[in-house]
């Protein structure tokens, strides 16, 4: 067979099964994901001049989230709120309140803020 005989579509066939080729090498590498790493964290913060006081517990197994978290109120009760996350169930929480809400009997005039500077807004 000669050059003048080969074809168009004989050449076209020929450069496409040498692109795919190419594309495609004849080792692959295995892909390793990286496993979830379980874990373990807290925080307390208890700051009595401005009147915050929280803290949070999380751990994970790798699969699933396991947590609580404990906010003071500006009602004065507290909120604890238990909770588990996973890929089947999703988010579940537990939510209680400890203490009695406090509201006071005498609220005072509305606080404003003047403004300091141009009187651009």
């Amino acid at each position: 067979m000669s050059l003048d005989e080969i074809s168009s579509p004989q050449v076209t066939l020929v450069v496409l099964v040498a692109a795919l080729a190419s594309g495609y090498p004849d080792v692959y590498e295995p892909v390793y994901y990286p496993e979830p790493l379980p874990y373990y964290f807290n925080y307390d913060v208890h700051d009595d001049y401005k009147g915050t006081h929280f803290d949070r517990n999380e751990k994970s197994d790798g699969k699933a989230l396991y947590g609580s978290y404990t906010v003071a109120l500006p009602d004065g009760r507290k909120q604890h709120v238990e909770y588990t996350a996973d890929h089947y169930k999703g988010y579940v929480a537990k939510v209680s309140y400890y203490g009695k809400a406090k509201h006071p009997k005498y609220y005072g005039p509305a606080i404003t803020f003047k403004h300091k500077g141009d009187d651009y807004h």
